[in-house]
């Protein structure tokens, strides 16, 4: 299947802001779910936000919520993590990931758990440091 490729990370400092993309032609149609995933250092990958195939649901992690949201611009094949009053502990490596799959987007994140190592792009780095 089709890999997207995230971009979007930098480094911003407490209380600020990115905005995360995720692109891959065809695999972020709204047929698809996408979920995002980080993984800070030491510690294992965790899902963070998913949206449903055909947008029906969302799901964010208990760490995120109130403060990151996920939404898709299918004319442009990229689904996008708004991530608003970054705190430190937010600092990691976020990925992106899709799968056909049409449960509500929890059931569909841990679908995404299971994609092979493999399957991982490189990501992109979010560092919140003053």
């Amino acid at each position: 299947q089709v890999r997207p490729v995230e971009s979007g990370g930098g480094l911003v400092q407490p209380g600020g802001s990115l905005r995360l993309s995720c692109a891959a032609s065809g695999s972020t149609s709204d047929l698809y779910a996408v979920g995002w995933f980080r993984q800070a250092p030491g510690k294992k990958r965790e899902g963070i936000s998913c949206i449903s195939s055909g947008d029906r649901t969302t799901y964010y992690a208990e760490s995120v919520k109130g403060r990151f949201t996920i939404s898709r611009d299918t004319a442009k094949n990229t689904v996008y993590l708004q991530m608003n009053n970054l705190k430190p502990e937010d600092t990691a490596v976020y990925y992106c990931a899709t799968a056909l799959f049409f449960g509500t987007a929890s059931q569909a994140l841990d679908v995404m758990k299971g994609h092979p190592e493999d399957y991982w792009d490189q990501g992109t780095q979010v560092t919140v440091s003053s």
